[in-house]
């Protein structure tokens, strides 16, 4: 074939470097979105969960001065009159509170103190307190006179720590540094119970969905498309609307508790709201559309004569359904189960208003901490952590089952 010439080749470079640059720009809105509302976010989070300059740019002075503190004793006199000076200023500049929530995070019972002595100190004279500050201080509260206290203040100090991890999994640094249990196990109940319930949310949404799909797969056009109505049905529907819905049904003057009693099946309500069984209950009802339609996607591709070729040769339709059917729906029940799993791992709005103490997850303390407590750090590291397990399972996931297989449509 004849080459072409060099002018030729350099058009078609050309021709092809815009063809490039449109197709480029085609994806930058998508690239801007992912970049703002994925990668940013996560990025953040991931940085809170380390990194918290408060106390450092709150008491710098007294940080620097408590560097060679051995940590045993009270430190020396400077720095106690330094922290006086500190508390003045911070109780003048309204942000002695903030102090307070941050070292009462590291040593329980130090809010009320801080602010008090806050109080005590602000209108104290300049002078005075650099001259009697450390007196001052520990007048105001026995408890600026253990090592314990200061030992807070400086590990609070740290603008890169930890602690926050630790705590999320229920564990803390002792006086010693050493890192040991805490007293509260809290969160890593929580994360069992979380994974506990989105897998048996998982496995209630494949034994109601698998049925529905592939009798939807074997049913005429007009019945599939039927049903599919009624599948799609709930995203027609607000969210809070059908979490409200479950509410009426199962608390105790409920739509369910009325009707069983009616019928004398019992004899006072029963208590179906508000615990496990109400979370699991309603977002299986939510998220059963996640399931069906994966299942439906594959189902509708398998030919119906497979089945029909394994009965003719003498297999019952249990093992024909067993060795040719199951293998064939697996891209799509896998799918279903990943996209199921891990979104009720995250759900926060259903636990929320229908699980009580008892259904909450491990999204709704994430909530808590953002809203609530303010702490905004160990939010984070929980949901760092609720991150890195969701990609060791997605990874266990593509190693022994496979994620090249998936179909979701």
């Amino acid at each position: 074939m004849p080459s072409l010439s060099s002018e030729d080749a350099a058009n078609a470079r050309r021709q092809l470097r815009r063809r490039r640059t449109q197709a480029f720009l085609f994806v930058v809105p998508l690239l801007v979105f992912i970049l703002f509302a994925f990668v940013a976010p996560i990025t953040t989070m991931l940085f809170r969960s380390v990194y918290n300059p408060t106390v450092a740019e709150l008491v710098p002075e007294t940080l620097t001065m408590l560097e060679d503190w051995e940590g045993e004793t009270l430190p020396d006199p400077a720095v106690v009159t330094q922290m006086a000076i500190d508390m003045k200023r911070m109780a003048g500049n309204r942000t002695s509170g903030k102090f307070a929530d941050e070292i009462n995070r590291a040593l329980p019972g130090m809010s009320s103190v801080i602010k008090s002595t806050a109080r005590g100190l602000r209108r104290a004279d300049d002078a005075e307190l650099a001259a009697n500050g450390a007196e001052m201080l520990l007048a105001e509260n026995d408890r600026w006179a253990k090592p314990a206290t200061w030992r807070a203040i400086r590990s609070a100090g740290q603008a890169y720590t930890s602690s926050y991890y630790l705590t999320a999994v229920d564990l803390e640094y002792d006086a010693e540094g050493e890192i040991v249990m805490r007293d509260t196990q809290i969160y890593k109940q929580l994360y069992t119970k979380t994974l506990k319930m989105a897998l048996i949310i998982t496995g209630l949404t494949m034994l109601l969905g698998y049925p529905l799909a592939f009798y939807m797969s074997q049913a005429s056009p007009a019945t599939a498309n039927f049903l599919m109505v009624f599948v799609l049905l709930p995203f027609w529907t607000s969210l809070l609307v059908r979490t409200t819905a479950w509410i009426a049904l199962l608390q105790a003057g409920g739509v369910v508790n009325s009707t069983l009693i009616w019928a004398g099946l019992i004899n006072e309500p029963i208590e179906l709201l508000y615990n496990e069984f109400s979370t699991i209950l309603a977002m299986t009802h939510i998220l059963l559309p996640f399931m069906v339609l994966p299942l439906y996607a594959v189902m509708r591709g398998i030919d119906a004569s497979f089945m029909r070729a394994a009965i003719s040769m003498g297999s019952n339709p249990i093992g024909a359904w067993y060795k040719i059917y199951l293998p064939m729906s697996l891209p799509g029940l896998s799918a279903g189960a990943l996209l199921v799993f891990i979104i009720s791992v995250g759900y926060y709005i259903t636990p929320a208003l229908v699980g009580g103490t008892d259904g909450q997850m491990i999204s709704n303390i994430i909530a808590f901490h953002m809203q609530v407590s303010n702490n905004w750090e160990l939010a984070a590291a929980l949901g760092s952590l609720l991150l890195i397990l969701i990609l060791v399972l997605y990874w266990l996931f593509d190693r022994f089952v496979g994620t090249d297989n998936l179909k979701l449509g």
